[in-house]
């Protein structure tokens, strides 16, 4: 699916993160930015060790926040790593967090002059964040970003699995 908002576009895939040909793709990392499973696993795997030696210099990033290294290997220039938040239940300002790793993901792009921007799904994996309440902040949070002023002119929400993408597919309808 593809929504025009503003003068930039919205699209929802399935797919790959690590295949994406867009100016960065956001990594949903762990704090220490070192590795790990799903996605932070995959995105070091495809991008090479280089993406592990400038993690290394970051010092770690805290969670609901985002912090940029070149993308290695893949076609994306950059990676934005940002640390999702663990659900508990919503009672540990974990819709806050979420919202604020892709506002913070679209701020760096941003600051690092990027056009185009490439997103999993942040925090419902082995963090376990319901995917339904995921995507009304994810598809939220970005949608009004683009209806300000912003040089981002594609953002591309890419979902590994066909139920996810009809999750965020639903929820764009209603946006």
């Amino acid at each position: 699916m593809q929504k025009e908002i503003n003068e930039s576009v919205l699209e929802l895939i399935r797919g790959d993160i690590t295949e994406q040909d867009t100016d960065a793709i956001v990594n949903a990392a762990n704090s220490s930015l070192l590795g790990g499973g799903g996605v932070d696993g995959a995105i070091h795997r495809a991008g090479g060790p280089i993406i592990l030696e400038e993690c290394r210099k970051l010092d770690g990033c805290p969670t609901g926040e985002a912090k940029t290294t070149s993308a290695g290997n893949m076609k994306a220039s950059y990676v934005i790593h940002t640390v999702g938040p663990v659900w508990h239940g919503g009672t540990q300002n974990e819709l806050a967090l979420l919202k604020s790793c892709y506002l913070r993901s679209m701020q760096e792009a941003e600051r690092c002059k990027l056009s185009s921007i490439s997103f999993p799904s942040i925090s419902t994996g082995v963090y376990r964040f319901p995917v339904k309440q995921a995507s009304e902040i994810a598809l939220k949070t970005v949608v009004d970003y683009l209806n300000g002023t912003t040089n981002i002119k594609r953002v591309v929400f890419v979902l590994f699995s066909e139920k996810d993408l009809n999750v965020f597919n639903e929820t764009l309808v209603t946006l």
